[in-house]
């Protein structure tokens, strides 16, 4: 505890900053040992800002700091884990400028689950959102906890998605834990901090700005075996965070969108150079064959995930029969030869094992959730 105490207390200084804090433990052996040098030894360790060395010369009131952010954290039902700690995700602490203090909160042992991370644009399209929730579904149902960094668009429907499955994701904020950001996530962050992980560098209080979300996508790749960016444009935070995942060495995905899209020209220039393209969550678990945990049960030939309550052969006939894309409710009577009461009936219970989705005009589309059948 007092480690993690001296650690904290460090990351708290002002202007000493995750380079800062780094040079100051390797050179005096560790967050303990940066207290018990002189403000003298201190001050000639190269790098390190005026503003940080004159916060560190009360060391009594630094720690004080520490103590108090400890236990406010407590009151949340929080903690603080050090890059010491032997609970530290051992993906991030491998990574060039790993943070060294996270917060979190929710289900720790996350910290060294299978991990991917979904990034993509805040104005998504609903082809965007479809897409997104429908592979964070299909990786969450096979044990895979979908990492995301909780704005809106593509980031809350892998959240979402993988939550539905149920299965596991975590958000990694851009301000402290007890920041709800964006606002209209607020239900989504409860959920996370439930039956997931919120995660962050940032003490209680940061306020999110806008520097501090480049910093954050560091955090999302160094969690990460791997990125897939569903929809981005060309210039984009989640096209930073595929860049971060590159300098680590980690598994780039992308989604291909309409060509003609500025939203998915950011996908499209990762594949052009060399990202993985990804059809669905197939694409991506033959690239986790290491990752412990993952279930094996829940995906058939097709690589979609397989709705357990779609057992009956006639449903099955006519869900190879609805295309991803728009059809009238007529063209699949006359495809399936159904009689329109039966169509209704059949239709319902595949929109409830959310297999096929009801659209305006009396059209219908599967999915991402439902398997294809060979014709």
């Amino acid at each position: 505890m007092a480690d993690l105490l001296d650690w904290v207390s460090l990351s708290l200084v002002p202007g000493l900053g995750v380079t800062g804090l780094g040079r100051l433990v390797d050179c005096f052996a560790g967050a303990d040992g940066v207290f018990q040098a002189t403000a003298k030894e201190r001050s000639q360790i190269g790098g390190i800002r005026a503003e940080a060395l004159l916060g560190l010369t009360d060391v009594a009131a630094v720690r004080k700091r520490g103590e108090q952010e400890l236990d406010r954290l407590a009151g949340i039902g929080a903690q603080a884990l050090c890059l010491e700690d032997q609970d530290y995700p051992s993906l991030l602490r491998q990574t060039s400028t790993p943070p060294p203090v996270l917060y979190i909160k929710g289900r720790t042992e996350l910290l060294e689950s299978c991990c991917v991370a979904m990034v993509g644009s805040r104005a998504a399209t609903s082809y965007g959102h479809r897409i997104a929730t429908a592979l964070a579904h299909d990786l969450a149902l096979r044990g895979v906890a979908v990492v995301s960094g909780m704005a809106l668009g593509i980031d809350a429907c892998a959240h979402a998605g993988a939550l539905s499955a149920p299965g596991a994701t975590i958000g990694v904020l851009g301000c402290g834990l007890d920041v709800v950001y964006p606002q209209q996530n607020r239900r989504l962050y409860e959920q996370i901090g439930e039956c997931g992980l919120l995660v962050t560098e940032y003490p209680l209080g940061t306020r999110p700005e806008g520097f501090r979300f480049p910093a954050r996508n560091r955090i999302i790749a160094g969690m990460s075996y791997g990125v897939v960016v569903v929809e981005a444009a060309r210039k984009s935070g989640s096209l930073i965070t595929a860049e971060f995942a590159l300098e680590e060495g980690r598994d780039v995905f992308a989604v291909p969108g309409q060509v003609d899209s500025f939203k998915s020209a950011g996908a499209h220039w990762l594949l052009q150079q060399g990202a993985k393209l990804v059809l669905s969550a197939a694409d991506i678990l033959e690239e986790l064959p290491l990752c412990k945990g993952l279930r094996r049960d829940y995906l058939g030939e097709s690589g979609q995930a397989q709705g357990p309550e779609v057992v009956d052969a006639e449903l099955l006939d006519l869900l190879a029969m609805i295309e991803p894309y728009a059809m009238k409710r007529d063209a699949l009577i006359a495809k399936s030869g159904l009689a329109p009461g039966q169509l209704a009936e059949f239709l319902l219970r595949l929109e409830l094992d959310g297999l096929v989705e009801m659209l305006p005009g009396d059209e219908v589309r599967r999915t991402g959730h439902g398997g294809e059948k060979e014709p």
